[in-house]
């Protein structure tokens, strides 16, 4: 694995594990949009690479269909060890810092957050629209 790759995995997690503990929000929507643009993995692949870190807590057994489909490699789930590992470092610290803001703070960024993800997923699939 290149250090390139370890890097961006190790701040993904950190990231995702962050955010859930700040504002309650980790996998779907902060994993797999920065799996996308951070390694160029396919959306597929994201969601399952997503699923994996997760794997135990939430999704066992979509993690299984993706996995049987092709979408996560063992590759991947090396890959999804080192994101869980800074996730729940970064869900810590995360957790830390939303207690002590006001919690109307917290929603707003929490929406600004969903806003901007939101029009960068609309706009990387756009080409879609365009055939």
């Amino acid at each position: 694995m290149e250090i390139q790759t370890f890097v961006s995995l190790v701040i993904i997690g950190l990231l995702a594990g962050t955010l859930s503990g700040f504002i309650g929000i980790g996998g779907g929507v902060v994993m797999v949009p920065a799996l996308i643009f951070a390694l160029g993995i396919s959306q597929h692949e994201a969601q399952g690479l997503s699923l994996t870190t997760m794997l135990l807590p939430i999704g066992i057994l979509a993690f299984y269909n993706y996995y049987k489909s092709g979408q996560v490699t063992n590759q991947f789930i090396l890959y999804a060890a080192i994101i869980a590992v800074a996730f729940v470092i970064g869900g810590y610290f995360g957790s830390r810092l939303s207690l002590k803001l006001n919690p109307l703070l917290v929603k707003f960024l929490f929406g600004i957050l969903m806003l901007y993800i939101g029009f960068k997923m609309i706009i990387s699939g756009w080409d879609y629209f365009k055939k």
